[in-house]
């Protein structure tokens, strides 16, 4: 073979250009195909070369897709635990509140108008055949709480003897109240946990001991399970009073007709016949009040499952909401990869003239860059997903909500760091496989 009389390539290739070792060998692969294994494991030689600068190109992707699982995860797990709080009470409930009552033009919230009685919840449960259970109440906020030198404020809760079998409560230590309690309105009282932990001792017995409730003296006769927080309030920051003893003392206002409350729960015996239950409380409702079309309702019927539905839909538009934001530092990520492989393309132009000049294709300087690229995104789409996993499980752990990871969320993140490596890497690999070998050895 005569030797080529070009100055490029009769000139020694000094060997500081030389960053890729893999790019001298194509001498004996001219005459065969190079497989993807060996232009995978070219790769990874040449990233493992330079593991700093790889490392770094890594760092967008390995933070986007982290932050798209965390999130993702963190998210379904806190829906997922409300809705087993919420599902704890009973799915089988509705909530009939009274209306809002108005003060200068501002609804006050619904239930703090009086058109609901005790006796529209008794009427309820007597002519409603869907009904199993219906407990009526009375709350009130802010409710001021003493024992000796302890003073909190808390939420009051005035509750018939059929609260605990609508609501799933059970009482950890003592009784809940007995007919007699509502009959002659007694001053007793049954504490949430959190409320018996903030007025005694850990060694003390609460029952038969004295607190005052704004003022009054009540008796204790029982304190709740924990139930934990639900819907962002905690459902053990409470107090339970009787019914009748809650509206003469505490709230002290009544109807024209009967004992003003709330609202009341019902329950059904399935989720299936709440339908059927609302459409016949409604009626009953109107009839007792005397409300004909066009006149508005002055109660407000709630189903439980509505409520499940609800939250569900708003949290998981919310997760997607944050995950779409995250899912910028990918793009961030992948911006980073193009840049870096663009610097490699101009660093290494005399390896890739020589590799042509020796038989290597276009296609093959194509697919080792493109391939290069892609290496860094699935690795770094690999840390990324370990890394939102463990996040995931240590807020779970942390926080004590349930820990879930769907399988979507992990599939769609290594797709995605798969196609920031394909997109990124695209144009660079491109701009290196159009090199002309005799200006890349010569450097221009």
């Amino acid at each position: 073979m005569r030797r080529s009389t070009h100055p490029a390539l009769r000139a020694p290739l000094p060997r500081g250009d030389l960053q890729d070792k893999s790019l001298l060998r194509p001498s004996r692969r001219t005459k065969r195909k190079i497989s993807l294994l060996e232009i995978f494991l070219m790769a990874v030689e040449t990233l493992w070369s330079n593991k700093v600068r790889s490392g770094l190109t890594m760092l967008g992707v390995i933070i986007g897709i982290s932050s798209v699982i965390a999130i993702t995860s963190i998210g379904q797990g806190v829906q997922k635990d409300t809705q087993l709080k919420i599902e704890g009470l009973g799915t089988n409930i509705l909530q009939v509140s009274a209306a809002s009552a108005r003060t200068g033009g501002i609804s006050q919230g619904a239930g703090s108008a009086s058109t609901l009685t005790w006796e529209d919840a008794q009427a309820i449960a007597k002519q409603v055949p869907a009904a199993t259970a219906v407990a009526a109440y009375l709350q009130r906020g802010n409710i001021q709480v003493v024992r000796g030198n302890v003073n909190i404020s808390t939420s009051a809760l005035g509750a018939d003897l059929n609260l605990p079998v609508v609501r799933n409560l059970h009482t950890q230590l003592g009784t809940y109240f007995r007919q007699e309690d509502l009959d002659i309105a007694k001053p007793v009282v049954v504490l949430g946990s959190k409320v018996w932990n903030d007025l005694f001792s850990p060694s003390e017995n609460p029952i038969g001991a004295d607190i005052r409730v704004r003022g009054n003296r009540y008796s204790v006769i029982g304190v709740m399970e924990s139930k934990g927080s639900i819907g962002g309030q905690d459902a053990d920051d409470i107090i339970y009073i009787p019914l009748t003893n809650m509206s003469a003392e505490i709230v002290g206002n009544n109807s024209l007709t009967g004992t003003a409350i709330n609202g009341f729960l019902l329950q059904s015996s399935n989720a299936d016949r709440l339908e059927a239950a609302q459409f016949q409380v409604t009626n009953v409702l109107r009839l007792r009040h005397n409300i004909r079309p066009p006149k508005e309702d002055d109660f407000r019927v709630t189903n439980q499952v509505d409520i499940i539905n609800t939250f569900t839909s708003i949290m998981s538009s919310f997760t997607l909401m944050i995950g779409a934001i995250a899912g910028i530092s990918l793009i961030v990520g992948g911006i980073g990869i193009a840049n870096i492989m663009l610097v490699s393309v101009m660093e290494r132009t005399r390896e890739i003239g020589l590799r042509k000049a020796v038989g290597a294709t276009s296609g093959a300087i194509l697919n080792q860059f493109l391939m290069e690229s892609i290496v860094i995104s699935c690795i770094g789409g690999g840390i990324g997903i370990g890394l939102g996993i463990a996040i995931a499980f240590t807020a779970a752990t942390v926080f004590k909500f349930p820990f879930v990871v769907s399988l979507w969320s992990v599939v769609l993140g290594f797709v995605i760091s798969l196609i920031v490596g394909v997109l990124a890497g695209g144009i660079p690999a491109r701009n290196a496989a159009k090199l002309d070998p005799i200006l890349a050895l010569h450097g221009d």
